[in-house]
């Protein structure tokens, strides 16, 4: 059992590396990265279409792998 929870896991961690290396980036520099996070957190939404994806598709493996990391923390015990 442990074994298989382990292969999900490295899969979902090889997925999750590849989704966010293939989103662009969303700002420049140190105060891109403020007003970038600014915008987010107020609601400005520029992601369209493949961005979209590709961001969502990053929260599903994100929740997927803590879930996978506590199932594999909860079997060995």
């Amino acid at each position: 059992m442990i074994t298989v929870i382990n292969v999900l896991l490295v899969i979902d961690v090889i997925v999750m590396i590849t989704l966010v290396l293939l989103q662009s980036g969303k700002s420049a520099g140190l105060s891109g990265a403020v007003s970038g996070g600014a915008e987010q957190l107020f609601g400005k939404q520029k992601a369209r279409g493949i961005d979209l994806v590709l961001h969502r598709s990053t929260i599903v493996t994100g929740v997927l792998f803590f879930v996978l990391a506590f199932l594999a923390a909860y079997v060995l015990q």
